[in-house]
Formats: structure tokens, sequence, C-alpha cells
């Protein structure tokens, strides 16, 4: 029974490989029975190709992400920004990235993406990357309850936390890049035989920064800055 088992759940990676490969090994320090991904693989880092090249070859399944979705149906993200508040010079930094993103990612990679689900579900737990029907909106919690499963983890808003809620355990994996809690560690959950608990491992951020600063990637100093200041900022 997979209450039995150790699961871990990595999410938000955001093309940043230097931490990815941090958290993996402390992931293969625990030796856990099951590993999955969260979503949003590749946007927002230097290395998208690699980070998603690195998931598939460590052949971790896993959750569509709203940037994920971007790039498998581009229209998502329009129609998203079309119903949002923020200034639409976010939307047009984010467009830009998005095809920079695109680009370094190609067909196959893209193709790839398009496969994953928008929910995991195992016998004690289930995953989505935002809420159980849409990857870029995060739902209240008893919108979870429809998942039917006694732990529920989800990821998108780079803050981690383990609540009760409603007769189930919420939690979010919080993010392996781009935190958004002022702790610059990445961050994922375990499940140890139906208990969750968060894991922050210490990754070179400096180096990533550096990779950061010469890749060419439009608005990399956003995300530079969002790196050092382990908080959302502006683009």
């Amino acid at each position: 029974m997979l209450r039995l088992m150790r699961i871990a759940i990595v999410s938000d990676i955001h093309g940043n490989r230097t931490a990815l490969e941090a958290v993996a090994a402390d992931v293969r320090s625990l030796s856990p029975d099951l590993i999955l991904h969260g979503g949003d693989l590749a946007d927002g880092g230097p290395d998208p190709a690699g980070v998603v090249d690195r998931i598939r070859e460590f052949g971790w399944r896993g959750v569509l992400g709203n940037t994920d979705e971007a790039h498998t149906r581009p229209q998502s993200l329009e129609e998203f920004a079309a119903q949002s508040g923020a200034p639409a010079s976010l939307w047009a930094a984010i467009r830009e990235m998005a095809a920079w993103t695109r680009e370094r990612l190609n067909d196959d990679r893209i193709a790839w993406m398009s496969t994953l689900p928008l929910v995991h579900r195992d016998e004690d737990f289930a995953l989505v990357h935002a809420s159980p029907a849409d990857p870029w909106r995060t739902a209240v919690d008893g919108a979870f309850a429809v998942l039917g499963a006694p732990v529920v983890v989800h990821g998108h808003i780079h803050r981690s936390f383990i609540r009760h809620s409603g007769g189930f355990v919420l939690v979010n994996a919080g993010s392996v890049s781009l935190s958004y809690d002022g702790d610059p560690r990445a961050s994922y959950v375990l499940i140890d035989r139906g208990k969750p608990s968060i894991r922050r491992v210490v990754y070179d951020v400096e180096r990533e920064i550096a990779a950061l600063s010469v890749c060419g990637m439009p608005h990399a100093e956003w995300m530079i800055r969002t790196l050092r200041a382990a908080a959302p900022q502006m683009p």
C-alpha cells in the first residue's frame, strides 16, 4: 500500500539546473519509492532544455504546470493574461521569456510536456500543479476535496506549507527555484508512510545567477533579483 511508501514530490524547477541537481542528490539520499514532479519545469532559468532532459532521464512522472501549458497550448497564456489584473508590462516580459524558452525546448520536448496530465492520483495522495481543473489558478482549500485523497500536494505559489483542511491534508511543495518565502533554499515534499514534511536544500544560488547573467534570456535581471530576494519581484 502506498501509505507504507516514501514519496518525494519536486515542483517548480523553472529552468534552474543548479538547484535541480542539488535536490535530486538530496532525494536520492532518502531512497524514496516514488519521485514525482509538480510542473513548471522550464521557464525562468538559463537551462530549460537541460532541466526537461534531466527529468526525462530520471523517469520522474508528474503533472502539467501553467508555464508548461504556455508552451503546449500558447493560447492559455493569453487567456489568463486577459483576465489578470497584473500590469501589462508584466505579461509583456513573461511573453518574451516564454518565447526565448520555447526556442530552446524544441518540438520534441514540448510534445513530451503535452503528455503531462493535470492530476496524478495514487491510493493515498493526489498531485496537481495549482488546482484540480486548472494549472493557472490556485483553488480554495475545499476545491481540492474533489480529489478524494487524504493528502493533496500542489505547487505554483512558491511558498511551502502543510495544513489540515476538511478531512484531508493540503500540502504545498514550495519551489525548487524562485522561492517566494524569504528562504533561498530549494524546497520539496517528502511523504513518508502518509506523513508529509517539507525539505529545504541548499544550492549554489550565485552559480545559478552567473548562468542567468550570460544566457541571453530576456529579463534575466528580473529572475536574478527574485533569486537573491527569495521573494516576488517585478520586471
